[in-house]
């Protein structure tokens, strides 16, 4: 069994809330999970923890805004931005002690943000996962358009007919809403305790989730609306996984340019699963970045 350690990262005027798994001194590099949304929290993506179970410590992480760090609902939109999320990950590795040598794994926006770290070419990144993620956001509406093409022709009405009205608080809105959810996003039937948390704190406090993406996974209409990584890819220098579900969200065009672009990049597609394959193929996942890892 490994230690757990909690704390806070002072950043600006603000606190980041980490939790390590594990010994970060022991001479195996630490893996830091970065989580999606924008405006998720750590629980969805605690499956990871599994990895401390190999001896290497596993470090999870709030990002501002969101689940146990400093919340604030009152930033306008524009306050938001990946430039800050990535200044607030450099302060929590240095705070760890760890700069000089950590793995990083992103899911879905944590893997947007890992390969915006990452085509900075930061001395002490050893490997980096990007787990469910797209290289555009442009590719990831896409993808979205025709996975909502394929849901049945009453959902689709449903969905169409909220978004141009603006009531997507609806009842019925969220009841089509999870039809797709259930699809493309996990396909677990009930949803884990920990995926329900992360939920149940964007219903809270969605600041962050409605200022940088929009209302859902597939009405995109926030600040990362004509986000795009692809011109930037081949600067990234480390050995790269890449991981998405077969019924992902993140769907195969969503992912491409990423294994097209970066040296040497590895993908496993998970055929269960869709954008969650570290709950919907658990073992499986964490089998697949441990061997990963071992290797580098």
């Amino acid at each position: 069994m490994y230690n757990i350690t909690e704390g806070y990262a002072p950043f600006q005027e603000y606190q980041t809330w980490y939790r390590i798994c594990g010994d970060l001194h022991n001479g195996e590099t630490p893996l830091v999970i970065a989580h999606g949304g924008p405006g998720c929290t750590h629980d969805y993506v605690d499956a990871f923890r599994d990895i401390a179970e190999t001896g290497r410590a596993v470090i999870h992480y709030d990002q501002i805004g969101n689940g146990r760090s400093t919340h604030l609902p009152d930033k306008p939109a524009d306050f938001w931005q990946p430039s800050f999320f990535l200044a607030e990950l450099d302060n929590l590795l240095r705070r760890l002690g760890i700069q000089n040598n950590y793995a990083l794994l992103g899911q879905s926006w944590g893997g947007m943000l890992g390969a915006e770290h990452a085509v900075t070419q930061p001395a002490g990144l050893k490997a980096l996962i990007i787990a469910n993620s797209p290289a555009s956001m442009e590719l990831w509406l896409q993808a979205a358009a025709r996975l909502r093409s394929e849901l049945p022709p009453d959902i689709q009405e449903t969905l169409l007919t909220h978004e141009a009205a603006g009531t997507l608080d609806s009842a019925e809105y969220k009841a089509a809403t999870q039809v797709f959810y259930a699809r493309h996003v996990c396909r677990l039937n009930p949803w884990p305790d920990d995926v329900k948390r992360t939920f149940a704190a964007m219903d809270d406090d969605p600041t962050v989730y409605l200022a940088m993406n929009g209302p859902t996974e597939f009405h995109v209409i926030g600040s990362m609306k004509n986000w795009t990584v692809i011109d930037r890819l081949p600067a990234i220098n480390v050995p790269v996984l890449l991981i998405s579900g077969r019924y992902d969200e993140a769907a195969p065009e969503v992912v491409q340019p990423f294994a097209d672009l970066i040296n040497g990049a590895v993908w496993s597609i998970f055929e269960n699963s869709s954008h969650m394959p570290h709950v919907e193929e658990r073992e499986a996942c964490m089998k697949c970045v441990v061997d990963f890892l071992d290797k580098i």
